[in-house]
């Protein structure tokens, strides 16, 4: 499904793009994704000059949930020492907090069509191996004890998104109980492999530069918008490229650009 992707961007950027063929759920869960995505990085960038590739400029990219692994790749190599540093990493359309499911973003369009809020926790769920009952606890947030919302909410919060993304339907969200049982089912949604916008502020200052994408008609685009905070918090550079028009895929039908045509 990707292949032409990868090829347009190799053409178009001049680069060597290596494409993970990644373990796929359901027979392989959490976090045989992220294991493999990490181990091919690791071994790329040991090997970098047996495929004429300058070590010091590996640049690693993703999209959606491809973008959840490319932040939590670049997470997790920020404090080798047996490698060499990545160049930059590229996010589009980045999935990075199963926090909050209230951002403005989640209630402007949860029910676009290529991403609703039901169809990435539906999706999210399958890839954790967890029955999809537990949906609407979780959409609730009762899946974060309240000492951890108090944490988080340094990082996750509405009071972070600029105003004219908070424009339309947008309401506060509703405080509900928390649930024990949920919150030990569903723990790894606040590991930082799948939601790498909770990593510790030691890691973001250690990140490389960015480049990050963000589309208007999408729920994701407010994770985006959070990370870039984060990171220009500690000084990291961010390159960022708002779709006024863009929904979640864009990128993915970029390269059929001949056959269909969208503004963005």
């Amino acid at each position: 499904a990707y292949e032409r992707m990868c090829r347009y961007f190799a053409r178009k950027s001049n680069s060597v793009v290596v494409c993970v063929g990644y373990r796929l759920a359901p027979e392989h869960i959490y976090p045989a994704q992220y294991e493999d995505c990490l181990s091919a990085a690791v071994h790329f960038m040991k090997t970098a000059q047996d495929y004429g590739v300058d070590p010091s400029r590996i640049v690693i990219c993703g999209d959606s949930s491809g973008g959840t692994a490319t932040a939590a790749v670049a997470q997790g190599l920020v404090n080798r020492r047996d490698l060499p540093k990545l160049r930059a990493q590229i996010l589009i359309y980045p999935l990075l907090q199963y926090v909050d499911f209230d951002l403005p973003s989640y209630q402007q369009n949860k029910g676009i069509l290529f991403l609703s809020k039901e169809r990435l926790l539906t999706l999210s769920l399958n890839y954790l191996n967890k029955d999809l009952s537990l949906m609407e606890a979780i959409f609730k947030g009762c899946h974060i004890p309240e000492d951890l919302q108090l944490k988080y909410q340094k990082w996750v919060s509405p009071d972070y998104i600029p105003q004219e993304f908070k424009k339309g339907a947008y309401k506060p969200r509703t405080k509900h109980p928390f649930s024990k049982e949920l919150y030990t089912l569903v723990k790894p949604l606040s590991d930082t492999v799948l939601s790498p916008l909770l990593a510790e502020d030691s890691v973001i200052a250690q990140l490389p530069e960015t480049f990050l994408l963000t589309c208007e008609f999408d729920v994701l685009r407010d994770d985006g918008l959070l990370y870039k905070k984060r990171l220009e918090d500690h000084g990291i550079k961010v390159t960022w490229c708002h779709l006024q028009e863009g929904f979640h895929g864009t990128i993915f039908l970029a390269p059929y650009g001949g056959v269909i045509a969208f503004r963005s």
